[in-house]
């Protein structure tokens, strides 16, 4: 698989490439000078399971907020930059664990050179960013429009011009809301280089459409052993996009940390809210670390039979419903008791 053979990478305390696990990305959408909001959406998003989390560093205020921030974290922080090559390197000043930058947009050479200066003395990772919708003219010129082939060409240039000033501690990020553009430039991409590579479908939309968008772009590129860290980009709460992205790793065999949650579809013998008690459930189990599934059922009737596969399930009835193990029913309880013995259950798993 192309991850086993990728270079390794330190960002902060956590490792990716070489066939490391596949890490978790997110970003914040606080204002980064805002320090005590911005630390409060960390933590949320750690405790959810973002591994990795990216902050915008538009002027010298959010740069020096970084090392605040950092005081009060435990994940790595990586500065987002754009257009001016001073805060890239006020951001490393200020402990930042890695920098995100597309090298069309700083400016020229002697900037980029200082970045990569400041990063080398401090052996600060520069992730490459190149968007489709920021493709260079000549490049869009050249094949008669934005295609995979141009996006990967301006990536390596990108990564080239880098390897040129001395540096190889990279990381590569292609992105498009072309799903399919997306799935063949990380094919394309693979083939021709061994950093790691941060995968994701940008601008995917709201949570519903995104959701999709991503499962698939992501389940085909990752399914096919690319990919090394991962953002799941959703309009909505960051947070989703940790669910999101521990999701599709867990469906592909990829992460096996986590409780994976099935649910029955709603049908005319269901006398509870099916869908309100599966979304508390799913919602309340994001911060346990059991490798175990639980079912959510909505008949009494079949929902032991249904959620014999899991290791623990509901089943709602009449104003009441049934603790399902194994496909066991251990007992009946009142229908407003059911999600907290379940959590009960959870809290004394053994």
């Amino acid at each position: 698989m192309y991850r086993d053979k990728t270079k390794v990478v330190h960002i902060g305390n956590r490792v990716i490439g070489g066939g490391n696990p596949i890490l978790i990305q997110s970003m914040t959408n606080t204002k980064t000078n805002d320090v005590a909001a911005t630390v409060e959406q960390i933590q949320r998003l750690a405790e959810a399971g973002c591994d990795i989390v990216r902050c915008t560093v538009p002027n010298m205020d959010a740069a020096k907020a970084i090392a605040q921030i950092k005081k009060k974290v435990s994940i790595p922080l990586v500065a987002d930059i754009h257009f001016d090559y001073k805060m890239a390197i006020a951001a490393m000043e200020y402990g930042a664990d890695k920098i995100r930058i597309n090298p069309g947009n700083i400016g020229s050479k002697e900037k980029m050179a200082e970045v990569v200066r400041v990063a080398k003395e401090r052996n600060i990772p520069i992730r490459v960013g190149v968007n489709s919708g920021s493709l260079e003219r000549e490049l869009i010129e050249k094949n008669n429009g934005v295609t995979a082939e141009g996006i990967v060409e301006s990536a390596l240039d990108k990564v080239h011009m880098i390897e040129a000033l001395g540096y190889d501690n990279v990381v590569i990020s292609i992105k498009s809301s072309d799903v399919m553009m997306c799935v063949k430039a990380h094919e394309l991409l693979a083939d021709k280089t061994q950093y790691p590579l941060h995968v994701g479908i940008t601008e995917a939309g709201t949570v519903t459409s995104g959701n999709i968008k991503s499962a698939v772009g992501l389940g085909i590129i990752l399914n096919q052993g690319i990919g090394d860290t991962i953002r799941v980009s959703l309009t909505g709460d960051p947070i989703e996009e940790i669910k999101s992205a521990k999701l599709i790793l867990r469906t592909l065999g990829l992460r096996t940390s986590g409780i994976e949650v099935v649910s029955c579809p709603t049908c005319g013998r269901t006398n509870i809210d099916l869908i309100g008690l599966a979304n508390q459930v799913e919602t309340m189990v994001q911060g346990y670390n059991l490798n175990i599934k639980v079912a959510v059922m909505g008949c009494a009737v079949n929902g032991p039979g249904e959620a014999k596969e899991a290791d623990i399930g509901i089943a709602g009835g009449i104003g009441e419903g049934l603790l399902i193990k194994k496909g066991e029913i251990v007992k009946k309880v009142p229908e407003n008791e059911l999600l907290d013995t379940l959590k009960y259950e959870l809290d004394h798993w053994k």
